[in-house]
């Protein structure tokens, strides 16, 4: 998306590559896009408490990680939007493909010993996320980005449904909900994309509460933020499941679903 013609604000003239269809400095001088970056917090605190969780119930250390890479995700968003630096850019994108990296040696290693490691895959990971790094910032190209971020995605959604149907069927409720939320949010982002000139137009004759829930970009961020949320937990349960840890999807306040395992049995 070409930048928009907006009000100048604290961070001076955008200078990433994307500019959002959230009109610029409208909310704050000191937030370009104020719900684009608030709507980060869904990507930043929960994961920090699913780390700490994962410490507790003494997971494997790489589920820790796949939290703090989803923080690190959120946290490289929010400073992206706020500013729309090039430089923030880069610490919102490639992320994204690090921690989904992450993600995919996970949910691929769910059925190993405990406390295993797999260097092959690693390595080959490594070596793509290296790779993305070294030819994104040459070719500075957005849609490149995205089609190494989709590739990583197919990956998950392949060997989530390869679990779900052949292994443990009756995770499928969280493998599904998860898929079914990260879809609608890039339905969300795609809607935001094509038609910014319209919602822009109604935006105008909204009040601003109202008009900040036609912020689709935002709403891909919390949904998105979501499904990830639950694609960690669909690892984590299927790797507690073959442990043997007897998992339980409970729900934090009521709210927000979180996976707790019995303490690791001594032999």
């Amino acid at each position: 998306m070409a930048p928009s013609v907006d009000r100048q604000g604290y961070w001076g003239r955008p200078t990433s590559t994307l500019d959002w269809c959230e009109e610029n400095y409208a909310v704050s001088f000191y937030i370009a896009e104020f719900w684009n970056t608030m709507s980060n917090l869904i990507m930043i605190v929960p994961p920090l408490y699913g780390a700490l969780q994962t410490l507790k119930d003494g997971l494997e250390t790489r589920y820790v990680f796949a939290f703090l890479g989803l923080a690190a995700v959120g946290i490289g968003s929010w400073c992206f939007h706020m500013t729309l630096q090039y430089e923030m850019q880069l610490l919102d994108e490639l992320p994204m493909i690090y921690s989904c990296c992450v993600f995919v040696y996970c949910l691929y290693e769910c059925f190993k010993q405990e406390n295993s490691i797999n260097y092959i895959p690693i390595v080959v990971l490594a070596g793509f996320s290296i790779a993305v790094t070294v030819v994104y910032l040459q070719w500075k190209e957005p849609v490149f980005h995205q089609v190494m971020y989709g590739i990583l995605v197919g990956c998950l959604v392949l060997r989530s449904v390869y679990i779900v149907t052949w292994v443990y069927p009756w995770h499928r409720s969280l493998c599904y909900a998860s898929l079914a939320i990260f879809f609608l949010g890039f339905v969300f982002w795609n809607v935001d994309n094509l038609l910014c000139d319209t919602l822009r137009a109604s935006r105008q004759n909204l009040p601003p509460l109202i008009g900040a829930v036609t912020q689709f970009h935002a709403w891909w961020h919390i949904l998105t933020g979501l499904g990830s949320h639950l694609h960690i937990l669909l690892s984590l349960q299927t790797r507690a499941t073959y442990l043997r840890r007897r998992p339980q999807v409970k729900f934090l306040c009521s709210v927000w679903p979180m996976v707790h395992t019995e303490p690791r049995r001594r032999s």
